[in-house]
């Protein structure tokens, strides 16, 4: 062996060497990383998921945020101990693009599984399956029509789709599924892509501004329930997995969301849930009441109330109606079982106090809690500069009453936490007022605090608040 040829084998030895450690260290990098966006997401304690609104994924009701979406992520992020943050599009490509710019952890979408989408994204397992059907309008007289007439009207063969115009929702796997059915059927299906979801492109179905489009399904069944002149029986693929969608690399976070998605599907649970929102026959009811936010914008029948006084406090109006919520359910005769009365849940003695006489008129009621909250703000503003924070206090004390909240305070200041801060710091002490260690610890001068209560009205209140601010903005 010359000297040379000597070199260059100790120099390839080294080059594999070099090249095995520096896969093998890529390797476990990747897979650090990918572990450490899940432990990301457990230290930050909540989950950010963008879904979409509409009558069946995400919208409010009476006040209420429900949706089969929302639900199947609320039940996911309680399983998982995060809390869940919501954001929402009705757009895929912005969908996607929260996710590949790391906005948010998770896709929940009832998402078809395509190979052009598995090279962008990993996909969970289904939480559904489901067929893309073709949603025509019935024509006029067909109530009077024999069943033969009335197939006669319909397209029940793709062939008949030839030179046909479709809009479908843009990005979505509407548009390679009629591409491929051209292909299929050796024949031109105009394809044209609305930024708008589907149910929006259902009603222009049914309001005759378009002849066809086509949806999931699960949605066109519930969306014919609300609209009675369309036609939905006609499909247009075989059945198909709908997943939801999480960041290549991300398999730590994926391997918890099936984990879940997989004992999840095997419950009662499940079952109903679904049947809650898609073989629900009380479904239309719910959309055409005057209380379905997504098409009459209203929370409640006291929203201008709301409205009017909140301007006084200089809150969202949002806000407002979150709290009167949380208090009465929008209902204004309702009473607790210590006496406090209407849609602000005001003791007689307050209302009283604030100028009120008749405590259940709502307006009146409404009147007083808000210049209860106005001298909140005064008392706590002359104790904390941060407004957001202060936010917190008020909820609290509203609830619990100023001399727990001040107590809470008093308490955080001993053990060395910051008094003017509630996330972490006084809502910990207020939580555990029950203990006798805390009530009765030198610093607390008003006692045992039943601090759950508080503790979650504050968290409630701001939750649902974020939802309204989704929907309603």
């Amino acid at each position: 062996m010359t000297m040379f040829g000597g070199y260059r084998g100790i120099l390839l030895s080294c080059t594999f060497v070099l090249m095995l450690f520096t896969c093998t260290s890529c390797e476990s990098k990747e897979g650090l990383d990918a572990q450490s966006q899940y432990e990301k997401i457990k230290e930050r304690g909540k989950i950010v998921a963008v879904t979409d609104y509409n009558s069946i994924n995400y919208f409010i009701y009476r006040g209420t945020p429900m949706g089969y979406q929302y639900e199947l992520l609320k039940r996911m992020a309680e399983d998982l101990e995060l809390d869940l943050e919501i954001k929402v599009s009705n757009n895929i490509e912005e969908s996607f693009r929260y996710l590949y710019e790391g906005e948010t952890d998770l896709v929940a979408l009832n998402l078809t599984v395509t190979k052009e989408r598995k090279n962008e994204v990993n996909f969970t397992k289904p939480h559904n399956q489901t067929r893309q059907m073709l949603v025509q309008r019935k024509p006029a007289g067909w109530e009077l029509m024999s069943k033969q007439e009335k197939e006669e009207h319909m397209i029940r063969n793709q062939l008949d789709l030839a030179g046909k115009t479709v809009y479908v929702r843009k990005n979505s796997a509407f548009i390679p599924r009629l591409e491929n059915l051209m292909e299929e059927i050796g024949d031109t299906i105009y394809i044209i892509e609305k930024p708008m979801g589907v149910e929006k492109l259902i009603s222009k179905v049914s309001e005759g501004e378009i002849d066809y489009t086509v949806a999931d399904e699960n949605m066109a069944n519930v969306n014919e329930t609300y609209y009675s002149n369309i036609d939905v029986s006609t499909p247009l693929s075989f059945p198909q997995n709908q997943s939801w969608a999480v960041r290549k690399g991300n398999d730590s976070l994926l391997k918890e969301v099936n984990r879940w998605l997989g004992e999840f599907k095997e419950t009662l649970d499940y079952r109903h849930l679904y049947a809650k929102y898609f073989n629900n026959p009380y479904s239309a009811r719910r959309v055409q009441s005057d209380y379905f936010a997504l098409s009459s914008g209203r929370l409640s029948p006291y929203d201008e109330i709301i409205k009017e006084y909140s301007e006084e406090i200089g809150w969202d109006w949002l806000l407002l109606a979150s709290m009167i919520y949380q208090e009465s359910s929008f209902r204004a005769d309702v009473q607790s079982w210590a006496g406090a009365q209407g849609l602000m849940q005001l003791m007689p003695a307050t209302a009283k106090r604030f100028g009120v006489g008749y405590v259940n008129d709502p307006v009146e009621n409404i009147r007083a809690g808000v210049r209860y909250i106005k001298w909140l703000e005064d008392v706590l503003e002359n104790n904390m500069e941060d407004r957001e924070e202060r936010l917190k206090f008020i909820l609290a004390s509203y609830n619990a009453g100023l001399g727990h909240v001040f107590d809470a305070r008093a308490l955080a200041r001993k053990y060395g936490r910051n008094p003017d801060r509630w996330d972490g710091n006084v809502d910990y002490f207020l939580l555990n007022k029950s203990d006798p260690v805390y009530y009765q610890d030198s610093v607390v001068a008003h006692g045992y605090c039943r601090g759950e209560e508080p503790y979650r009205y504050v968290t409630e209140i701001l939750d649902r608040y974020d939802h309204y601010k989704n929907i309603m903005n």
